[in-house]
């Protein structure tokens, strides 16, 4: 009996040892709070969430809003002849029906007007916009937010990164804050101002559309035949309309981040996709764009394609980060150097190649002049080649020349056996003019579009060759024979 006795207290005691230890860790657990109970988020906390939000859109508004201005351009181009008559039996038929019964189609001027955005950048009326807003422009008209038109002057143009700098008479104007675009995120707050149908809607104020950062370091595919290098823009989902190129993205606290370029769409309007320049990559040329510079892009000389699985599993790669060398150009900073093709570049001055978008952005970047170092594998041996890095030239010098420059205010190039039988010509010797600029000698002396030179002075122009030569020697006024005959052309309008 003395033994269940003990074992029955033994057992009481325990008992009320767990009963005693649950209600302290109850007791403990509610004064200490361990275990908040949720609370839902009041609508008044929401109100003034959204309120909080909707003060920041606003003074981002009044901020930034006065340093956006409109920019529309004029440009004057010749159309006409018999290129207006369309043969659907893919012959010269009715150009020939045409010519006989009512002789050459006159050719017509009309004026191309365009739209776009900008941004000020001093207060002395130096506005950053894009080179594709102004390119071609002959006249430039920059309308400010308070309705002040003035008279727009290019100062400086980079085609390549699509940027350019105007200059209007006007101080003391308000100035958009730059930002630092290596610091935004995607899923930030992007806010686009521009003015993009403010010719049709009679309204110089700004429009303000608000999105998110949808993507970074974006690329499009150069199709351009200005080769301009659209590689790491920011892509946001606020609203870009055409006409919004050239003005600025901002972050929610009024700091330019981007310049806006260009939309992807099927429709030619809103999509939702929208690109940027990132503003560092503006900032690095915006000094020289502003004294009127030139801006020089590093280049080593060589044609480069990413690297695929195939090519990874054929050299032994560990991945396909990198480039590989498909053509070493002559005369280049590359062939100086010894890279050779096949040669497979890892590293740029210590960084990590991806692809060749990062390789190109490294390089046109890079000062000229400067000895870099790439890593590179060859014969699956690693090694480190330096290279001094070159000024890339013009995209015209990058192949065979094709037009010759501006001679009294024409550009010609060589007429082709096509074109000769198009405008009912035996011969395919001469050069044709393909740009008439306005109020120049050319256009003062009756020439259009579309002429063929076929001598000057009486000496036969054959090519394009010829015309160079001769024309570079040539003062004062000359004899000109065209397939409609002679004109004299004036060194100068008087």
């Amino acid at each position: 009996m003395e033994v269940n006795l003990n074992k029955k207290t033994g057992i009481g005691l325990l008992i009320m040892g767990l009963i005693v230890g649950v209600v302290c860790g109850m007791v403990i657990t509610t004064r200490f709070n361990f275990n908040p109970p949720t609370q839902a988020i009041s609508t008044e906390e929401i109100n003034n969430l959204a309120l909080t939000l909707e003060n920041a859109f606003v003074k981002v508004a009044e901020e930034v809003g006065p340093a956006v201005v409109s920019i529309s351009t004029e440009t004057t181009e010749v159309v006409g002849g018999r290129e207006f008559f369309f043969s659907p039996f893919g012959d010269d038929f009715f150009d020939e029906f045409f010519k006989e019964f009512f002789g050459e189609i006159p050719r017509r001027k009309f004026k191309r007007m365009g739209i776009g955005s900008g941004v000020i950048v001093h207060k002395d009326g130096y506005i950053l916009t894009n080179q594709h807003v102004i390119e071609s422009a002959q006249k430039i008209v920059v309308t400010l937010p308070d309705g002040r038109e003035f008279k727009g002057e290019v100062k400086g143009v980079d085609t390549r990164g699509d940027l350019a700098v105007i200059k209007i008479n006007a101080h003391n104007l308000p100035v958009a804050k730059l930002g630092n675009s290596d610091e935004v995120k995607i899923g930030q707050w992007s806010i686009a101002i521009g003015n993009p149908f403010g010719f049709a809607i009679n309204n110089p104020k700004p429009t303000l559309t608000v999105g998110v950062i949808s993507a970074l370091n974006r690329t499009l595919p150069r199709t351009s035949r200005r080769d301009r290098l659209y590689t790491g823009l920011i892509q946001t989902d606020a609203a870009i309309n055409p006409g919004n190129s050239g003005g600025p993205l901002v972050n929610i606290k009024g700091e330019v981040i981007g310049i806006n370029v260009a939309i992807f769409t099927t429709s030619g309007g809103y999509q939702g996709v929208g690109f940027a320049i990132p503003i560092n990559t503006a900032k690095a040329v915006l000094q020289n764009l502003i004294e009127g510079k030139k801006v020089a892009y590093g280049w080593l000389g060589i044609n480069i394609q990413d690297i695929d699985e195939k090519i990874m599993d054929y050299f032994g790669l560990s991945d396909k980060e990198g480039v590989i060398v498909a053509e070493v150009l002559a005369d280049t900073p590359a062939e100086k150097a010894g890279l050779k093709e096949g040669d497979i570049i890892k590293t740029y001055e210590g960084e990590k190649v991806k692809d060749t978008n990062d390789l190109m952005l490294k390089v046109g970047y890079t000062p000229v002049g400067k000895k870099v170092k790439l890593g590179i594998i060859r014969d699956k041996r690693e090694l480190d080649i330096e290279v001094v890095v070159g000024e890339r030239p013009e995209e015209v010098t990058l192949a065979k020349e094709k037009t010759a420059p501006v001679w009294r205010g024409m550009v010609v190039e060589n007429l082709t056996p096509e074109e000769a039988k198009k405008r009912g010509l035996d011969k395919s010797h001469g050069v044709i003019i393909v740009k008439i600029e306005e109020n120049s000698p050319a256009e003062e002396a009756g020439l259009s579009e579309g002429d063929v030179i076929v001598s000057i002075n009486n000496i036969p122009i054959k090519n394009l060759e010829d015309y160079q030569k001769l024309t570079s020697s040539i003062k004062g006024d000359c004899l000109l024979r065209t397939q409609r005959g002679f004109v004299v052309l004036k060194e100068k309008v008087e």
